[in-house]
């Protein structure tokens, strides 16, 4: 296999949204994705973006077509019935925490509630943001 590719370092994952001013809401309510980074119309393509970030980096890209399809799914497993990115995983301090204010005044479905994980210590639980897209959380012992 030859020499290994640099270090490469996570830049931003892409979403494909119905209303992106609504989830541009959310999510900036939800998880404090408040800083525009970049946004552009293509009229062309149909296409409109808006990268959104976090005071602490994370950045999550939107994109909005008209008459795009849904593909949310009703858990983790039904979502690996197709070949893509499932879902978004976040490491919170605080899982219960983070579920409750999530599930309550932010408005996200409940999914899995939390539960332990495979490593020892480790906590996750599952919610949907506003369009049925899936959220991980993830609760490490000692983080």
């Amino acid at each position: 296999m030859g020499a290994a590719m640099p270090a490469a370092r996570f830049h931003h994952v892409s979403l494909s949204v119905a209303d992106l001013a609504a989830q541009e809401a959310w999510y900036g309510g939800a998880l404090g994705l408040t800083h525009v980074d970049e946004r552009l119309e293509l009229p062309e393509a149909g296409v409109r973006t808006v990268v959104l970030s976090s005071a602490d980096g994370m950045r999550v890209e939107f994109v909005q077509r008209p008459g795009s399809s849904p593909a949310a799914y009703s858990d983790p497993f039904a979502a690996t019935a197709v070949q893509t990115f499932t879902h978004l995983a976040l490491q919170v301090p605080d899982l219960d925490a983070a579920f409750a204010r999530l599930t309550g005044e932010c408005g996200a479905a409940p999914v899995s509630p939390p539960a332990p994980g495979v490593t020892q210590g480790m906590r996750y639980a599952y919610v949907a943001d506003p369009e049925g897209n899936l959220l991980e959380l993830i609760e490490v012992p000692g983080a």
